[in-house]
Protein backbone atom coordinates (compact mmCIF):
# COMPACT_ATOMS: atom_id res chain seq x y z
CA UNK A 1 0.00 0.00 0.00
CA UNK A 2 1.75 3.37 -0.79
CA UNK A 3 1.49 6.29 1.40
CA UNK A 4 -0.76 8.39 -1.18
CA UNK A 5 -3.52 5.28 -1.70
CA UNK A 6 -2.89 5.63 2.62
CA UNK A 7 -3.51 8.96 3.07
CA UNK A 8 -6.65 9.04 0.45
CA UNK A 9 -8.16 6.76 3.12
CA UNK A 10 -7.36 8.59 6.08
CA UNK A 11 -8.49 11.54 4.25
CA UNK A 12 -11.77 9.47 3.03
CA UNK A 13 -12.58 8.78 6.18
CA UNK A 14 -11.97 11.95 8.31
CA UNK A 15 -14.50 13.41 5.61
CA UNK A 16 -17.07 10.84 5.94
CA UNK A 17 -16.87 11.33 9.94
CA UNK A 18 -17.08 14.87 10.00
CA UNK A 19 -20.03 15.26 7.48
CA UNK A 20 -22.06 12.40 9.90
CA UNK A 21 -23.18 14.67 12.29
CA UNK A 22 -24.28 17.46 9.71
CA UNK A 23 -26.08 15.13 7.83
CA UNK A 24 -27.81 13.57 11.24
CA UNK A 25 -28.92 17.37 12.60
CA UNK A 26 -31.05 17.94 9.56
CA UNK A 27 -33.23 15.44 10.13
CA UNK A 28 -36.58 16.87 9.92
CA UNK A 29 -38.93 16.36 13.50
CA UNK A 30 -42.48 15.86 12.68
CA UNK A 31 -44.52 16.41 15.88
CA UNK A 32 -48.11 15.62 15.61
CA UNK A 33 -51.13 17.31 18.17
CA UNK A 34 -54.27 17.01 18.59
CA UNK A 35 -56.61 19.85 17.65
CA UNK A 36 -58.30 21.87 21.00
CA UNK A 37 -61.13 22.55 19.12
CA UNK A 38 -64.13 19.76 17.83
CA UNK A 39 -64.43 19.34 14.38
CA UNK A 40 -67.16 20.34 12.59
CA UNK A 41 -68.98 19.26 9.34
CA UNK A 42 -71.26 21.46 7.85
CA UNK A 43 -73.70 18.97 5.37
CA UNK A 44 -76.12 21.18 2.88
CA UNK A 45 -78.18 18.55 1.90
CA UNK A 46 -81.47 18.36 -0.10
CA UNK A 47 -83.65 15.32 0.58
CA UNK A 48 -86.74 14.78 -2.35
CA UNK A 49 -89.11 12.17 -1.94
CA UNK A 50 -92.20 11.33 -4.05
CA UNK A 51 -94.98 9.30 -3.14
CA UNK A 52 -96.38 6.69 -5.80
CA UNK A 53 -100.05 5.28 -4.59
CA UNK A 54 -102.06 2.91 -7.12
CA UNK A 55 -105.14 3.20 -6.45
CA UNK A 56 -107.69 0.61 -8.17
CA UNK A 57 -109.74 1.46 -11.33
CA UNK A 58 -113.03 2.44 -9.39
CA UNK A 59 -111.49 4.45 -6.68
CA UNK A 60 -109.50 6.27 -9.80
CA UNK A 61 -113.11 6.84 -11.23
CA UNK A 62 -114.31 8.55 -8.35
CA UNK A 63 -111.06 10.78 -7.57
CA UNK A 64 -111.10 11.83 -10.96
CA UNK A 65 -111.66 15.24 -12.40
CA UNK A 66 -114.66 14.63 -13.83
CA UNK A 67 -116.02 13.43 -10.46
CA UNK A 68 -118.49 15.70 -8.23
CA UNK A 69 -116.71 15.02 -5.46
CA UNK A 70 -114.25 18.00 -6.16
Amino acid sequence: MSIRSRNFRQILLLSVMSVLPMIASCTPRVTVEASEKPITINLNVKIDHEVRIKVEKDLDQVISKDSPLF
